[in-house]
Order: structure tokens, then sequence, then C-alpha cells
């Protein structure tokens, strides 16, 4: 989990500013304040000022008054807001009376707060749904420029160090998309690509997995993964991917150059591209549960700007890490 550590450290070093538009919940108001005294981020918290000004002191926080505090009801940039979502929205019919209501739910404002550029990231998610937080953000932030498919990657630090970077390898997708197609799941190998260069700093080795290795078995799922490892390759040249590969083949030296010899992935795979959802997200919590591992995530990848979504379930260091995260995708985004 140094890597965590890593990447709160380049957060520290460059502050982005990161908004939270739940910032009346408790492990939200908690951590923006811990992440506040670690000169984690520069925290935007929208809610009633009063509220949380009530809340920080009712929880002894000693660092929320660094927070930018926003309200969505009354703030100086309301009405250019407004405007904003008339112009983003006006080919769905968004008049101004719509976007007048829209403008104060906190989750479109943060939205609208980096599209405009007055803030670098969001991360929400601890009481709202999973669609309540990306309904907003693919209508204004929307995807990166070439990829039209929004996917989650999963950091599994694991305590078997002989694989991946330390024992940390990337899971992709295990939480949006449920049946990537071919072109989907070649966008989902390359954002993943992207990340593992993001957060660990190093090359990525992307296996693109299936039931069959090389051809071993014949079937249109594994055409589809056969398919999707041509595309990704031509999205994005400078990366080493191939499939369709095991999971075996793609992590065991051995049987990797059993299986496909000559593959510059097989046996080193640090990133691992599942089929569908379905697979995706099985795998990963198997391995969570079976296998000790500590997973983070899921991080959202695709989208213009670094979103993030939290589960409902979170703690206060979830939230923690998620904005160290956010941030490092803010930092990569702007080199970009």
């Amino acid at each position: 989990m140094d890597l965590i550590k890593e990447m709160v450290a380049r957060a520290q070093a460059d502050k982005q500013r990161i908004v939270l538009p739940e910032g009346t919940e408790i492990r939200t108001i908690t951590a923006a304040d811990r992440l506040l005294a670690d000169g984690v981020a520069e925290i935007i918290l929208i809610g009633n000022p009063t509220e949380i000004k009530d809340l920080a002191k009712s929880l002894d926080l000693q660092s929320i008054d660094k927070a930018i505090i926003i309200d969505p009801k009354n703030h100086a940039k309301k009405d250019a807001y407004i405007d904003l979502l008339v112009e983003l929205r006006k080919s769905k019919g968004m008049t101004t009376e719509q976007a007048s209501v829209l403008v104060e739910d906190p989750l479109y404002l943060a939205c609208l707060m980096i599209k405009a550029g007055d803030a670098d990231g969001e991360v929400a998610g601890a009481k709202n749904s999973t669609g309540n937080v990306l309904r907003p953000a693919l209508q204004l932030i929307k995807t990166s420029p070439g990829i039209n498919v929004v996917s989650g990657v999963f950091l599994m630090f694991t305590k078997k160090q002989e694989y991946g970077k330390d024992g940390l390898l990337f899971f992709a997708d295990c939480a949006v998309t449920p049946d990537p197609s071919a072109a989907e799941l070649a966008q989902i190998a390359v954002c993943t690509g992207q990340s593992a260069r993001t957060f660990a700093q190093e090359e990525p080795r992307i296996a693109m997995l299936s039931f069959s290795t090389k051809g071993s078995a014949k079937h249109p799922m594994a055409d589809k993964v056969i398919e999707a490892t041509k595309l990704a390759k031509e999205l994005d040249p400078t990366m080493s991917i191939d499939g369709e590969l095991q999971a075996d083949a793609a992590l065991v030296p051995s049987v990797g150059s059993s299986k496909a010899p000559g593959s510059e992935v097989a046996g080193k795979a640090n990133v691992l591209v599942f089929p569908n959802l379905e697979v995706g997200n099985i795998a990963y919590k198997l391995v969570q549960r079976l296998g000790d591992a500590d997973a983070v995530g899921p991080i959202l990848q695709g989208m213009a700007a670094p979103v993030n979504d939290l589960s409902r379930g979170c703690s206060i260091d979830d939230v923690y890490k998620m904005v160290a995260i956010t941030a490092n995708q803010a930092i990569a985004a702007k080199k970009k």
C-alpha cells in the first residue's frame, strides 16, 4: 500500500482543487478536515455554510476553515453557471428555468465548476447512488476525446509479490459497463493502461483475458477479445497489449512462455482486462476475499476530467484515498 502514500505525496506537491458535493455528510467532512490538515488538496465543500460549520464544530474538526464552502442556493457565480448549463444542454432543450433548478443540485454544480475551470476533480457517492453521480458527469463533463465508454479500475494490492509491481495489479472493468463491445473493450484496455502510468508510474503490460489463449478455444466470446486486442493496439501503439490470454498465461512466466511464446505480456502482465463486467466484478471480489487482497476503487476512467464515485458504505479513509487518487488523475490530465 506504499503506492497510496506515494500518491498522497504527489498530490501534496501539486495541489489540485477537488470538489466534494456532499459537504454536509459526516464521513466526507471528516475526511476533508484530514486532507486539509495534511495539505493533500484544496478542498471545495458544497452545502449550507451554517450547517457545515455547525457540523465541523460538533465533530471538533480543526481545519475546515481552510476549505472553500459553496452554498448551492446562493453564491457569486450562480448566474454564470446557469448560463453555462443552458449552453451545454441547449441541444436537449434545456431552459433557463430548468437550469435554475438544476444548478442548485450539488452534483450538477460540482460538474459545472469543473467544466468552468473552477475545480479540477470531484469525489461523491457517500450518500448518492452511482447513477446520480454519473448522470451529470456524463451530461456535462463527458468522456475523453476518442473514448465513449466509462469504466472502473481497481488497484489490487495482493500478497503475491511476484505478480505485477510487487503484488499490485490493475483490474478492469469491474464496475460500470456490463457487456462492452470489442471497440469498447479496446478503449477500456487503453484507459486502464493510462491509469497504470498515472498511479504506479510504470509502463503497462496489458493482458486481454479470455477462457482461450491464442486460439486454444473457438467461440464468439473469444473472438471479441481477439478483435478488442487488435483495436487496442491501434488505439495506442505505445502500450504493450496482448490477447487473448487465459489468466494463468497472463500472470505465470512458465505458463505464459508455454502457451504464448514470444509474447511481451504473457507471464508478465500488470493490467488485467476482463471480457465483461460480470467476470471482472466476480474476479476482484474473489481475489479480495479469498486472496486477502486490498482492493482500492472503483476508480472511474474515460472521463474528460476526473470524477470518482464512492460506495455508500465507504469509510473516512476511503474518502481520503479517493481524493488523493482524483488529484493524481487531475495532475496527469493537465500534463497530457
